[in-house]
């Protein structure tokens, strides 16, 4: 290991000697002196200490956990070569930034095809590593108003999106395989503290963009052809549609989403993007939404034709952060299974379904649902039910509030660690809340919350007492 690390040293030596070498004359001394910069320098010995770190544990474990490592060392072999670049180049604008991080979004979109299809036993480690390449966006960070966290904070907020993944690593090989762990951990240290670390040494601000270099061209615009020119694409709309743009699961920074979005308007990226894109949403439906995709065709024609056209079905995670189910009709095995705590789920215009939230998650919101039912495990903050009628939810966790506001028709049902919740209603009616007997085998107690009071004043103050009525 020794041997081969000094020869990886004395090659890189070399590669820097030869660039000054042949870059004596005319314009190639600028790149020779960028190569020796003391930031890509450091860049450089940063990948040898973490990536190569994350390397040597992937390859006792071989298979997919190999080879999405070894995109992942490409990933940043791509960003040393935009950091060079960006000491012979001057600042872009959009359009020439949109071009500039081509080359970094391929990768993203290479190490996110590793996770489409059939879950595979490395899934968890495609995840971490797919999700974790986010950080590297940090390169686009342009100023305050340009939409993303400053630098450091990218790279940080990055991790935090992909940790679930790679807790599940932990968790998963933990007494079974060492070196899956030592794997997982190499890979936090990698971001945590080895990337953060050199982004707050070096460019804490942002990349710094040569005054006087070369202009970053943008992409040349399409030729024309013969054919009919293609049909605008679809707004943003539903999984299960075949055409959507660019996926949310993975990229949570607005910034970057914004910038890599707009990589799709050239040609050749187009096509390629599209591909994948076709394919994560498939990937999607398998992971995310159980059968429901497989029916979704079938199930098509029972909705109205005017409902389909103005509200398309829609099942996805945005920008990392927030679960959007919207106008589901009859579908009864909804799934969210991928989910942590700084998520949350908004729930919209769904009616005659059931949607199964597996996991923690900050916050439910149920609004302007018809015969919908909801089941979820645990909430940090609240289950808000809104605007709805005839709904049943059923907490099989914790929950330390639940709100119902303007609904007719709502069926509670809590269970024992989710008894002390804070119950708020307003401006409803028809609230039954059931809870657990006192032993397994008891059957569930019903009680009806009020929704008559009587406001008597008394003291100097109104006294308000639900209305009782006899057999409540």
């Amino acid at each position: 290991m020794m041997d081969e690390k000094l020869v990886q040293r004395l090659e890189s030596a070399v590669a820097r000697l030869e660039l000054l070498a042949g870059g004596s004359g005319g314009g190639g001394g600028d790149a020779a002196a960028e190569a020796v910069d003391p930031s890509v320098i450091a860049f450089e010995e940063f990948m040898e200490q973490y990536v190569g770190r994350v390397m040597s544990g992937a390859k006792k474990i071989g298979g997919q956990v190999e080879d999405v490592t070894k995109v992942l060392e490409q990933a940043f072999c791509v960003q040393k070569e935009l950091l060079v670049k960006i000491k012979q180049s001057q600042k872009p604008d959009m359009a020439g930034l949109v071009e500039f991080l081509k080359p970094l979004n391929e990768v993203i979109i290479k190490a996110n095809a590793m996770t489409e299809g059939r879950r595979s036993d490395s899934f968890n480690h495609l995840k971490s590593v797919a999700d974790t390449i986010s950080a590297l966006a940090w390169i686009a960070y342009t100023g305050k108003d340009c939409g993303m966290s400053m630098p450091i904070a990218h790279v940080e907020e990055s991790w935090q999106m992909a940790e679930f993944y790679n807790n599940k690593v932990l968790v998963e090989y933990r007494n079974k395989d060492p070196n899956h762990v030592e794997w997982a951990k190499a890979l936090k240290e990698l971001y945590v503290p080895g990337l953060r670390d050199y982004v707050k040494a070096h460019y804490p601000l942002g990349p710094v963009w040569s005054a006087t270099g070369k202009i970053v061209a943008s992409a040349p615009p399409k030729a024309p052809t013969s054919k009919a020119p293609a049909p605008p694409p679809p707004p943003p709309a539903s999984l299960f549609t075949s055409e959507t743009p660019q996926p949310s699961s993975s990229r949570p920074k607005v910034g970057m989403s914004a910038v890599f979005q707009e990589i799709s308007s050239g040609t050749p990226v187009t096509s390629g993007l599209r591909k994948v894109t076709d394919d994560m949403k498939t990937k999607n439906r398998a992971d995310r939404a159980g059968v429901v995709a497989a029916s979704e065709k079938s199930s098509r024609g029972t909705t109205s034709s005017s409902f389909s056209k103005t509200a398309p079905p829609k099942l996805e995670l945005q920008m990392g952060r927030k679960w959007v189910v919207e106008y589901q009709i009859g579908k009864k095995n909804l799934v969210i299974d991928d989910c942590d705590a700084k998520q949350t789920v908004y729930i919209f215009g769904c009616k005659d379904s059931v949607l199964q939230i597996q996991g923690k998650v900050n916050n439910i919101t149920i609004d302007k649902c018809t015969k919908m039912g909801v089941v979820f495990k645990d909430v940090v903050a609240a289950c808000e039910i809104v605007n709805c009628s005839g709904v049943e939810v059923q907490c099989q966790g914790s929950a330390p509030t639940i709100s119902v506001d303007n609904t007719g028709g709502c069926q509670l049902y809590l269970s024992k660690d989710s008894l002390g919740a804070s119950i708020t209603t307003a401006k409803s009616s028809e609230i039954n809340v059931l809870v657990p007997g006192v032993d397994a085998g008891d059957d569930w107690g019903e009680h009806a919350l009020p929704q008559q009071f009587v406001h008597a004043y008394k003291d100097g103050q109104f006294v308000t007492t639900p209305v009782s009525h006899s057999g409540g």
